[in-house]
């Protein structure tokens, strides 16, 4: 072996090791996307393999050559694993043992028989496979943000490509017995391709997970804890300095009599009806309307570029439905109704504020006129 080849191992290692331990403690320092600590076990797991493939190098031991098969292909069964957990949000530990259980009984009994040299032919080509379908589970989730999820896809690749040439060399040179461990151009491009990709996956990571963390806080900061619908913060951010278009409609929900359904039931109680009710809000109104919960019991969905006749479908359609709800509250079951206000944008109205005023003015007089109504703005 040679000091250059012994230098980019010792690299590997050293690189893997502070990024593995980066990982780790920024996982620990928010504990809020576990796609971190997969990757971060992973990494954990290549730093003794790289160790046992440098101890094969001066002892070509096939028991020695199977503990460093068997640690690569756990780190990359992690390493999918993170990109899985990183996509679906689910654990996907069935698919690395299933990763782990099929690259071993393919690559070990190679190296056990004497021919090692197939052993290293499968690895490499395992390993290259193995990060392919991690590039496909990025790619597939590049979506959320498409910019640093490329360029991980990319890095994977480039790496894929140089296990592939490390087993093109052995299969076109027909190294099926070996003696020891493969050392040519190929396993040296390999292993700065390596280098490289810990490295700048690991920053991407790294920026994956802020951007995550710091949606999350966005997200929180905009959303009703409850009901999971905006709040009154984030539709005044979004239509609160926007002109008032002709073809804007504001719908103002009230929950008639809530304060008893509170007092008699429960607040357990009185949460379940909202959540109800957003759902119903959620059904009829679909993704094109903005919705939010102003607090308490008091509701807002605004409809862009819509008609008349539509927006009163709507809020007729919420109030049948949830009308219509059973709730289960413990051992029983109980009914509620809701009032509604409708505005539309003109001349006259010239703000989102104004527009939101004229539909609670019209919800007051569907709760002057008996509840369970809508009414519309004069």
């Amino acid at each position: 072996m040679t000091p250059d080849y012994n230098t980019l191992l010792l690299a590997i290692a050293l690189s893997g090791f502070c990024l593995s331990a980066t990982l780790f403690a920024s996982w620990l320092s928010a504990r809020v996307e576990r796609f971190l600590l997969s990757w971060s076990l992973g990494i954990g797991c290549i730093v003794p393999a790289v160790a046992a493939y440098s101890a094969y190098f001066e002892n070509p031991d096939y028991r020695i050559g199977c503990l460093a098969f068997m640690l690569q292909f756990v780190g990359f069964a992690f390493i999918y694993g993170a990109a899985y957990r990183f996509r679906t949000h689910r654990s996907g530990r069935r698919r690395m043992i299933l990763h782990f259980a099929t690259c071993s009984l393919v690559a070990l009994p190679w190296l056990i028989v004497g021919l090692d040299g197939i052993g290293f032919i499968a690895l490499n080509l395992l390993i290259a496979a193995s990060m392919i379908a991690t590039a496909a589970e990025y790619w597939r989730g590049r979506d959320e943000a498409p910019l640093p999820l490329t360029g991980i896809v990319i890095l994977y690749l480039l790496t894929a490509v140089s296990f592939l040439l490390c087993a093109a060399v052995l299969i076109h040179d027909g190294q099926w017995v070996l003696g020891h461990a493969p050392n040519n151009w190929a396993e040296n491009l390999n292993l700065v391709m390596a280098i490289i990709g810990i490295t700048g996956i690991g920053a991407m990571s790294l920026a994956l997970n802020q951007w995550r963390v710091a949606g999350s806080h966005q997200r929180a900061a905009n959303t009703d804890a409850l009901t999971g619908l905006l709040n009154r913060r984030a539709l005044f951010d979004r239509f609160g300095d926007e002109p008032v278009g002709a073809h804007r409609a504001a719908i103002a929900f009230d929950l008639d009599s809530f304060k008893s359904v509170n007092d008699r039931y429960g607040h357990a109680a009185g949460d379940a009806v909202l959540k109800v009710f957003a759902d119903v809000l959620g059904e009829v109104c679909g993704a094109a309307a903005c919705i939010a919960r102003l607090g308490g019991e008091e509701f807002i969905v605004v409809l862009d570029r819509t008609l008349p006749d539509r927006a009163q479908n709507v809020a007729e359609r919420v109030r049948a439905d949830f009308a219509a709800k059973l709730i289960p509250i413990g051992r029983r079951t109980i009914s509620c109704t809701v009032s509604a206000g409708i505005a539309f944008g003109n001349a006259g109205c010239a703000s989102f504020d104004s527009l939101l005023s004229n539909a609670d003015k019209a919800l007051y007089s569907s709760k002057r006129n008996g509840r369970n109504r809508v009414s519309l703005a004069a």
